[in-house]
């Protein structure tokens, strides 16, 4: 499928593994962030010379870090994006939600696309048939040309079978499968979802197990069309699309079968760069936490907020835990007020925060040296979520809800 999707953008019309070719994005996405967009717009307009974008509709920016201290340092930060976005008509979203969800509620990522950004959990497209690959040093190339080269990646294939059992989520399906293949199994690679397990998959699912698909060294991952993306894409959808199925005789670096129901709770150790280092919940059944959240690109959805209040819900965060849970956009937030969920969260002692990306990367509420944290963000590298003496674990929403019950690290009665 990454072979057809990227081979519609080519003036080829087709492009196969290991060559290289000039590709052109439907859509190139970024985040403000000092040191990235900023350095992009000047570059631009200073080393290139460009005022004026010839279809400034493929470029969208969002404004989804740093927006919870509410100092001077943040506001400068905004309106220098602000005002290059109007200078170039760029589409700009501002503290409605994380970037990664909005692009998908907005209807920009939509089957058969290829999209780019500077961050790599772009990939969490993949759920809608979509190619997302965050290409970090090389994103100026298409924000100035409208194409970027690339090496054509090869697809390792996972063939997805059975249903996932209570407590168990695409969360723990990532973590087996980097326990399976390794942080570098499919180094500059897709991975391309499959089966009647992946059909299963609630779409929310389906994103997070996409949206971390760089920890086994791929570039991205996309997931077979199906009725549930389908639906959701025409609902959403901008325009007209095609979506794109693998040929039966499609040539993959490696396949593998996962049988969904035989999955247990799994747990990232801190320290870890690549998200290699993973263990049962089992065997650090007892670990002290004093941190416990819910929330990121990969892991604060509708579905994922449902998991959490079905394991709060008529019990109490423990006294010495703090649970912080923050709902991927403000869409998402509205529907977990409107069904209940953030209620029952509150009740068991939760706080509720708006959506941004601030607490995933240390931002808002840092923690402090000794603290454990048992986490649903993307990353758990020293200093991720504030000081370097922290240590973070990560796992589900089920997992991080059990956490914060017992103040140890546990698993969600089943």
């Amino acid at each position: 499928m990454a072979e057809k999707i990227l081979g519609r953008t080519t003036d080829q019309g087709a492009a196969r593994a290991g060559e290289n070719h000039a590709v052109r994005p439907a859509r190139m996405i970024a985040y403000d962030f000092p040191g990235y967009t900023d350095v992009m717009f000047r570059q631009m307009r200073e080393d290139f010379g460009i005022t004026e974008l010839a279809d400034p509709s493929r470029y969208v920016v969002f404004i989804d870090h740093m927006l919870t201290r509410n100092d001077q340092r943040e506001a400068e930060v905004h309106q220098v994006t602000r005002d290059w976005c109007e200078f170039y008509g760029i589409e700009l979203h501002e503290a409605q939600g994380i970037g990664h969800q909005l692009t998908a509620e907005l209807g920009l990522a939509i089957p058969g696309d290829f999209l780019v950004h500077f961050d790599g959990h772009i990939s969490g497209v993949g759920a809608f048939n979509a190619l997302g690959w965050g290409i970090r040093r090389d994103l100026i190339e298409a924000w100035v040309s409208g194409q970027i080269h690339v090496d054509i990646p090869a697809t390792t294939r996972f063939d997805l079978v059975g249903d996932f059992p209570e407590g168990v989520d695409s969360r723990d399906l990532v973590h087996t499968i980097i326990e399976m293949v390794g942080a570098d199994g499919c180094a500059h690679q897709v991975m391309e979802f499959g089966g009647p397990g992946a059909r299963s998959m609630a779409i929310d699912h389906r994103q997070g197990l996409c949206g971390m698909a760089m920890f086994t060294g791929a570039v991205s991952a996309v997931f077979e069309p199906d009725e549930v993306s389908m639906a959701y894409a025409r609902e959403v959808a901008r325009r007209d699309f095609e979506p794109v199925y693998p040929d039966d005789d499609a040539v993959y670096a490696a396949r593998h079968t996962i049988d969904l129901s035989t999955l247990v709770p799994r747990v990232v150790r801190p320290g870890s760069a690549r998200v290699a280092n993973t263990s049962t919940v089992e065997e650090l059944a007892g670990t002290p936490v004093t941190r416990a959240f819910i929330g990121s690109c990969a892991s604060g959805r509708i579905e994922d907020l449902r998991a959490a209040a079905l394991v709060l819900d008529g019990r109490k965060v423990a006294p010495t835990v703090e649970l912080n849970v923050v709902p991927t956009s403000k869409k998402v937030y509205e529907q977990a007020e409107q069904e209940g969920i953030l209620d029952v969260l509150r009740a068991a002692g939760a706080t509720i925060a708006v959506s941004s990306c601030d607490f995933c990367f240390g931002y808002q509420q840092p923690l402090q040296p000794d603290e454990n944290c048992i986490s649903t963000g993307v990353l758990n590298i020293s200093g991720r979520m504030g000081s370097p003496d922290a240590n973070i674990y990560m796992g589900s929403p089920y997992t991080v809800a059990a956490s914060a019950i017992t103040g140890t690290i546990g698993e969600a009665a089943r």
